[in-house]
C-alpha cells in the first residue's frame, strides 16, 4: 500500500484533509486514486492511518480514517545528532544516512574547527537539508519526520544538553571506553551524539564536555571522517540498544 506523508494539522477528527497541490497531483494524477480506494497516511509525528478516499473537491481531497496506530518502525530511544558543520556538501550525505538510520533531529553546530565560507547564508541550506531529510524518510518508510534545525554555536549546544538522558561524543583520543560500555546500563529515552567537524574537537571543547561529566567514546582503532563518524555512532547505538 502506498504511503502519503502529511502534517498533523491535516487530521480533522475522523477525516484527513489533503490540500497541498503536489499531494493532490500525486494521488489523483500519478496514482490515479478513485473514490473508495485506500492508502496509508503518516502524520510525520509517529502515527500512521489507514484512510479511504471519500471525496474529491476542487482544491482538496477528503479521506475517511479507518484505522490508526503507532508507527512500528520508530525506535523507542530518541537519538539527536549534533553535527559539527563540515565543508562542501558533506552535510547532505550526513543528513540522508542518519535519517535513514533513525535519528529524530539533526542540529548543525559551529565549532572552533568549522570551516564555512559564508556563515550567514544558511536559510536556503536548511530548506534543502530538510527536503533531503523528508525524502530519506519516505525512502525508508519511517513514521516520523526529523527536524533539521537552524545552526547553533558550541556554547548553545552545551546549554541544551541537560535535556537528554545521555550524551556521548566519539573522540579519536578516547581509547578505553566504547559505546557498548557506556550503553550497558542505559535505560533512558533520549540520547544525544556529538560529532566534531573536519579536524575534530578542539582541546577547549573536549574540556568543556568533560567538565559536564560527558565521556568521550571510541569508535574503533581507525580515525573516521566526520561524515562517517556520525553514521557509525548512530548504527552502534541502534545495535546496542536493540532498536
Amino acid at each position: 500500500m502506498n504511503i502519503l506523508y502529511t502534517d498533523p494539522s491535516s487530521i480533522d477528527g475522523r477525516n484527513i484533509i489533503i490540500k497541498k497541490e503536489e499531494d493532490i497531483h500525486h494521488l489523483i494524477t500519478v496514482l490515479r486514486m478513485k473514490i473508495g480506494e485506500k492508502i496509508k497516511v503518516s502524520d510525520g509525528a509517529g502515527w500512521e492511518y489507514e484512510a479511504t478516499l471519500k471525496d474529491i473537491e476542487r482544491n482538496q481531497l477528503i479521506m475517511a480514517i479507518t484505522d490508526k496506530q503507532k508507527a512500528a518502525v520508530e525506535p523507542s530511544v530518541k537519538i539527536t545528532l549534533f553535527q559539527g558543520i563540515p565543508k562542501s556538501q558533506k552535510m547532505e550525505l550526513i543528513i540522508q544516512k542518519n535519517v535513514e538510520l533513525g535519528v529524530v533531529a539533526i542540529t548543525p553546530v559551529f565549532m572552533e574547527r568549522t570551516i564555512v565560507v559564508d556563515k550567514g547564508n544558511f536559510h536556503k541550506k536548511i530548506t534543502r537539508w530538510q527536503k533531503i531529510s523528508d525524502e530519506a524518510v519516505k525512502q525508508c518508510a519511517r513514521g516520523f519526520l526529523p527536524e533539521i534545525t537552524e545552526p547553533i554555536s558550541f556554547e548553545q549546544m552545551v546549554g541544551a544538553l541537560d535535556d537528554f538522558d545521555l550524551v556521548i561524543f566519539p573522540y579519536e583520543n578516547a581509547k578505553d571506553i566504547s559505546i557498548k560500555d557506556i550503553l550497558k546500563n542505559f535505560n533512558g529515552k533520549t540520547l544525544a551524539i556529538i560529532i566534531g567537524p573536519e579536524g575534530g574537537f578542539s582541546s577547549k571543547e573536549v574540556a568543556a564536555l568533560e567538565a559536564l561529566g560527558i565521556e568521550g567514546v571510541t569508535l574503533g582503532k581507525t580515525v573516521l571522517r566526520t561524515e562517517t563518524a556520525g553514521m557509525v555512532a548512530v548504527a552502534m547505538c541502534m545495535y546496542e540498544l536493540e532498536l
